[in-house]
């Protein structure tokens, strides 16, 4: 039988298949069932930097420096009947580590570096295995420059490992002019891996009543395209392991990820889709790939069809585009 075990920030994983940030991960008895179904590792549901900012009506204030980007996101919070959700998230970090032997995994919603990156230590403190950092940054503010949004990532990476000894990996998403020249400059940071990519709240609008509405939420198969070309360009290119995230739907999506050199795969909507099982579905359906295709391990074929080799991506994909187009 393949040996499916892979490495991923310096943790040992018995397979590439992560349960990534989600409701699905808010309940430790959902978390031990996805153990038992076979999950590597696990991505605790984020917790948002204006959360911890907001631990105590004193640090309110906080929200309204300079470098907070939406103090606009305060107006979501009801403060005479705020719990406390830093307190809460710290105690189920420490649960879900102590009751599941998989690697477990935190995770931030961040837009700044400012007020939070010392509750990373807290974190640590927890005994979790890493820690994931989603940044949320849309360069849609006009008053900041394509620079500032980029050194935004650059302040949380520097903060956030000065404070701890956690592995971190970060979440971006791929709106960037250069985004090749970004990730390969993110990986000589000292994370240890990056996630491509996040998937952001998308608005529709409802013409009847003319509000604001969300789009889909959960993606679909034909999303893995975005995240399989950056990982196959990215690949043997950066300093740090990469995992892909969004449109893995099946084994065979896992396949595609792993071949274009990702070291993980993260999953959510697939198991919003068909329940917990289709974990259990998806590790069988990669075994039975390398098993049918002669590859005892995946160090074996991981990156195989990756675009490293190639000095100029660019022209690899512009080469496709010819191949595949010119005609129809």
């Amino acid at each position: 039988m393949a040996n499916l075990s892979t490495t991923y920030m310096g943790l040992k994983l018995k397979n590439p298949l992560i349960v990534g940030s989600s409701g699905l991960t808010d309940s430790l008895s959902e978390i031990a069932e996805f153990e038992a179904r076979g999950a590597a590792a696990v991505v605790i549901k984020s917790l948002f930097e204006e959360e911890i900012i907001a631990e105590t009506h004193d640090n309110l204030n906080k929200m309204n420096a300079s470098g907070f980007i939406y103090p606009e996101t305060m107006e979501y919070f009801d403060f005479d009947r705020i719990e406390d959700p830093v307190a809460d998230y710290l105690k189920f970090l420490k649960d879900a580590k102590e009751s599941v032997k998989i690697p477990v995994f935190a995770s931030i919603n961040c837009v700044t570096a400012n007020g939070w990156t010392d509750f990373a230590k807290r974190i640590e403190d927890t005994g979790v295995d890493a820690l994931e950092l989603n940044v949320f940054s849309l360069p849609s503010d006009f008053n900041r420059t394509a620079q500032e949004n980029e050194q935004v990532y650059f302040d949380i990476i520097n903060k956030v490992t000065s404070v701890t000894k956690l592995p971190v990996a970060l979440k971006i998403g791929y709106y960037n002019a250069s985004l090749g020249n970004f990730i390969k400059r993110l990986s000589e940071t000292p994370v240890k891996g990056i996630v491509l990519f996040n998937r952001f709240y998308n608005p529709d609008f409802d013409v009847n009543n003319l509000q604001f509405a969300p789009s889909s939420v959960f993606s679909t198969p034909a999303e893995i395209s975005t995240s399989l070309r950056w990982i196959a360009i990215m690949s043997g290119r950066v300093q740090c392991d990469l995992s892909a995230s969004t449109g893995v739907h099946d084994g065979f999506g896992m396949v595609k990820q792993l071949l274009a050199g990702a070291n993980s795969v993260q999953v959510c909507s697939a198991i919003y889709r068909n329940g917990k099982e289709h974990v259990t579905y998806m590790i069988k359906q990669l075994e039975q790939w390398m098993d049918t295709n002669g590859y005892a391990t995946i160090d074996e074929f991981r990156g195989k069809m990756s675009q490293s080799k190639t000095y100029n991506p660019a022209a690899f994909e512009r080469v496709q585009f010819m191949k595949y187009f010119h005609d129809l």
